[in-house]
């Protein structure tokens, strides 16, 4: 279960080193590895990476963690963005970092180290698969579970990229043993992981390349009505997203952050939502990177919704996409 863990040893050690505080690793244990900070044994949840763009994903994970577990948690990564430690401090999360910075806080120990330079460079991944084109084609195999079988013309034609793409990805995709090709269909494997692998990048890579501009609700009566608004056009769609998504398909949320995706002009979407340009609006407008338009749904496809409550790191998002996940991708678990 914890291959490739040095990392942990060496951020442990570190903190041994600033902190003059006894520190042991222990990864003896078949399904966990634990962590002696003093006379306190943390619990280790670890990850290479903590992002602005994976954070809200990670914190879902340690919420449950903290919440199934008898001991105190611990994170341990080889990097963790400022961003992210300000998020983990203010919900009281302990973390280690390999140069040594850490919150660590539980009954009367407190350790906290910051302003450590993390000498080793921080690999970014460069798998195709998980750039712009092979997020839009993993889109269309995880959106709906017979869209794996289609034709490599098809699923280009889908995914508004080429075929010379969707050959590739679909290769590298048997290589890092998502996909399973039999004599007569493809089968999708590892597909938890893949999930959360595409939540990442599609909000690290895809989303800031689709963003065309960030508005504001021209008044009060437009945000308190959303629901009501005219969406349909005969030229393009305009589809809910994120928090307003995750209102209409779970009737349990109340948005304070809209997004919108759509093929239509810019004007023609301000003048139909009610939305004028602002810089720090709440609402977000996307380019609909995906074909076909189901004029009956006001949402986007579900898959979208969840990648962008996931990853707002925000309690109540987190638990409407567990609820999405749940009822609207069965076919991902």
């Amino acid at each position: 279960m914890y291959k490739n863990n040095d990392f942990i040893y060496e951020a442990a050690s570190k903190l041994d080193e600033l902190s003059k505080v006894f520190i042991q690793v222990d990864s003896n244990r078949p399904n966990e590895v634990l962590l002696t900070v003093h006379n306190t044994k943390f619990v280790v949840e670890h990850r290479s990476a903590v992002r602005t763009s994976n954070q809200g994903l990670i914190l879902s994970q340690l919420e449950d963690l903290k919440n199934n577990n008898s001991k105190p948690i611990i994170l341990i990564a080889e990097y963790i963005s400022k961003q992210a430690t300000q998020e983990l401090k203010k919900r009281g999360i302990n973390y280690i970092d390999v140069a040594g910075n850490a919150f660590i806080k539980h009954q009367d120990l407190a350790i906290f180290v910051e302003g450590q330079k993390n000498t080793k460079k921080n690999k970014m991944n460069q798998s195709r698969a998980f750039q712009e084109a092979g997020l839009k084609i993993i889109f269309h195999l995880l959106n709906k579970p017979e869209n794996l079988q289609d034709s490599y013309r098809r699923i280009a034609e889908q995914a508004d990229v080429s075929v010379g793409s969707v050959s590739n990805v679909m290769a590298e995709l048997e290589e890092l043993n998502y996909i399973l090709k039999t004599s007569n269909k493809r089968i999708l494997k590892n597909k938890t992981e893949l999930l959360e692998r595409w939540v990442v990048d599609f909000n690290a890579n895809l989303k800031p390349r689709i963003l065309r501009k960030r508005m504001r609700f021209i008044d009060k009566e437009r945000l308190k009505n959303w629901r009501s608004l005219e969406l349909y056009s005969e030229n393009g769609s305009i589809l809910w997203g994120g928090e307003p998504g995750g209102a209409l398909l779970t009737d349990n949320l109340r948005p304070e952050q809209f997004i919108v995706f759509t093929d239509l002009e810019l004007s023609k979407v301000a003048k139909k939502l009610g939305l004028v340009p602002n810089e720090t609006g709440t609402v977000e407008v996307l380019q609909k990177f995906w074909k076909g338009n189901d004029t009956t749904s006001k949402t986007a496809p579900a898959l979208l919704v969840y990648a962008d409550l996931i990853n707002s790191g925000y309690g109540r998002n987190i638990e409407i996409a567990k609820k999405i996940l749940a009822n609207e991708l069965q076919h991902i678990q």
